[in-house]
């Protein structure tokens, strides 16, 4: 991530250009991708018209601090695969009770070497149970627990200043039922009425055949009733979430204005929640569709004439079939995705001491286009989902993975099954270091430090950004005090919602503690990751199968010198033969490997970060 402050020429007539540019690049795009969608319908020209003005306006009101970051960007087009760009994902209250308490841990979060914040739904819910921030109130206010709108703006003025960003959650798909667009429609206003989704009881019946449950056990079907809307409004997630119509394309264009009005704010990134359910479509899953696709594409063409400094990041926890093509097309689309089969496949091989997996979901990541960027993460607030593996390994593997964290067999893992949708493996809640085997009172020598180590040291080496869950640099563990509390006990993700524990988050500074050796090693590897750059080191990393069941292992060849992660998933040493080019003279940056002229020696989850000479 370049630097934020940097002097940029600027003044009405050199932005007026700026526009100008922009908009003869990828108005275009948009409308291309918009008329796929929408050319049929009769208010195409009206709505093409009228958007065209409201792009045009956005981008001239700009804001001149923004305008410069969106102009240094556009000067460094390779910035989005810059080394070493953290992200630190989180829940705002349970982080540090609210956004001001968010600017007060910027020392933190800076000594880590956080450079992006992700945290989880943050603008106004629902009261009550809102999915815990995802069935949203008012795109355009922040939740009244966590502050104001000007501290959100505040915040994002303070990264800007130190060099990070910030990246909010939009939920695209859906609102609460207690928005004011599905307030209207309750109250009969035709406009907004077709906003949402409603069918009759047999439609719904029939539609909920073809559809895939998302919580079969706590919120089973896609349809809900509701006399004042005269039918079953669609809901694919819970009941009060009711999912928009985007086949009306004045909801598009509402939730571009969404986009515009945060950006505006200085937020710098948006996380399109739920966005392969955008398109509905009779006969389907009604997921990842084409339409779905072409929208977002058209979100991203539009914010690159508006604000061409943000990024999209696609929540599409799907197969990788599924995902990439949420990148786009070379007209662009979204600029990263949850890397989620890697991240599946890490967990089943570290289960199994058995690196295939990782091999083959790794290899079918390295189809996305080289402008973008995946998302490596080890955990989420979000369930392990090992259907989403269901392409790359049969049922009998995905059973057993199932079974292994959640306990349900001899393993290291302390997690719990969740739901599943019918014919499919429970998937599987808990913090990673719970995963991983840390227990109570463990200390940094353990087995399980060891593991939950050894996976972030993956992650970071890959290409693309590597994302932190809060708590997992100082092994946080589950929160099983969740049970008790009545708006989070029917949702067992809240196992792995803990809040955060500022105590021990102080004994970081204690190299022998658990929380001094995870701090420690996702600093160190955030500073080698930034490394990599003077290392001459560039390009996907691509598997390699180097005989030993246990080892993984990766390169990424395309710069001035190679670069190998080989990591040890098993619980014993093991020695493993070194490619040609590594053989001899090979650096490892981490200083873990012992190397002779043609093989090396790894301890017990070990991982080495090998560059060419």
């Amino acid at each position: 991530m370049t630097s934020q402050t940097a002097t940029v020429s600027s003044g009405p007539a050199v932005h007026d250009l700026a526009v100008a540019r922009r908009f003869g690049t990828y108005w275009p795009t948009v409308e291309a991708k918009l008329a796929s969608v929408y050319g049929e319908d009769q208010r195409w020209p009206d709505f093409i018209a009228r958007l065209r003005e409201s792009v045009l306006d956005a981008a001239k009101a700009r804001p001149l601090a923004l305008q410069a970051l969106d102009a240094e960007r556009e000067a460094s087009p390779d910035w989005l695969s810059a080394p070493g760009q953290t992200t630190y994902s989180f829940y705002v209250d349970r982080f540090a009770g609210d956004l001001n308490g968010v600017r007060r841990k910027l020392d933190y979060l800076t000594e880590l070497g956080v450079r992006w914040l992700h945290p989880l739904p943050l603008l106004e819910p629902r009261e009550g149970d809102s999915d815990g921030g995802f069935a949203v109130k008012d795109y355009r206010q922040v939740d009244p627990k966590l502050g104001c709108l000007q501290d959100l703006a505040a915040l994002a003025g303070d990264l800007r200043g130190k060099g990070m960003g910030l990246i909010l959650d939009v939920v695209c798909n859906h609102t609460a039922r207690e928005h004011a667009w599905a307030v209207a429609a309750r109250a009969g206003d035709p406009t907004y009425r077709d906003y949402f989704i409603v069918v009759s009881a047999e439609e719904a019946a029939c539609r909920d055949l073809e559809l895939i449950d998302v919580f079969p056990d706590t919120a089973p079907g896609s349809f809900t009733p509701c006399p004042e809307m005269g039918g079953h409004v669609w809901t694919t997630f819970y009941p009060f979430q009711w999912d928009l119509n985007y086949a009306n394309p004045a909801v598009f264009a509402e939730m571009l204005d969404v986009l515009v009005f945060l950006a505006a704010q200085g937020v710098q990134g948006f996380r399109l929640d739920s966005a392969p359910f955008l398109w509905k479509q009779a006969g389907t899953t009604c997921r990842n569709l084409p339409q779905t696709y072409a929208l977002v594409e058209a979100w991203r063409a539009a914010l690159s004439i508006v604000a061409p400094g943000v990024v999209l990041v696609a929540e599409a926890i799907e197969s990788l079939e599924d995902v990439l093509p949420f990148f786009g097309d070379d007209a662009g689309g979204c600029d990263l995705a949850y890397n989620n089969g890697v991240m599946t496949a890490l967990w089943a091989a570290l289960a199994d001491q058995d690196a295939a997996i990782f091999r083959r979901c790794l290899a079918a990541s390295s189809g996305k286009p080289g402008r973008a960027a995946w998302l490596n993460y080890v955990r989420c607030h979000d369930d392990v989902i090992w259907n989403a593996l269901a392409t790359y390994a049969p049922r009998e593997d995905l059973a057993r993975w199932s079974r292994f964290y959640a306990g349900q067999t001899e393993s290291f893992s302390l997690g719990k099954a969740f739901q599943t949708a019918a014919g499919g493996e429970p998937s599987t809640n808990g913090m990673a270091a719970s995963l991983a085997g840390i227990g109570p009172g463990e200390g940094g020598a353990s087995a399980g430090a060891a593991r939950l180590a050894l996976l972030y040291g993956i992650i970071y080496g890959l290409d693309g950004w590597p994302l932190i869950y809060m708590g997992d640099e100082i092994g946080l563990a589950d929160d099983h005090l969740y049970a008790e509390d009545p708006l989070r006990s029917g949702d067992g993700r809240w196992l792995h919602r803990p809040t955060m524990d500022w105590s021990l988050a102080a004994r970081r500074s204690d190299p022998s503690s658990l929380e001094g050796v995870l701090f420690s090693r996702m600093r160190g590897l955030t500073e080698r990751a930034r490394m990599l750059d003077q290392h001459g080191v560039a390009g996907t990393a691509q598997p390699l199968d180097l005989g030993v069941a246990s080892v993984l292992a990766f390169e990424r060849a395309e710069g001035t010198r190679g670069f190998l992660c080989l990591a040890n998933l098993a619980g014993v040493p093991v020695t493993v033969d070194l490619p040609a080019a590594f053989a001899s003279g090979a650096t490892d940056l981490l200083g873990q490997g012992r190397t002779s002229d043609e093989s090396l020696s790894l301890p017990a989850y070990g991982l080495v970060w090998l560059v060419t000479p």
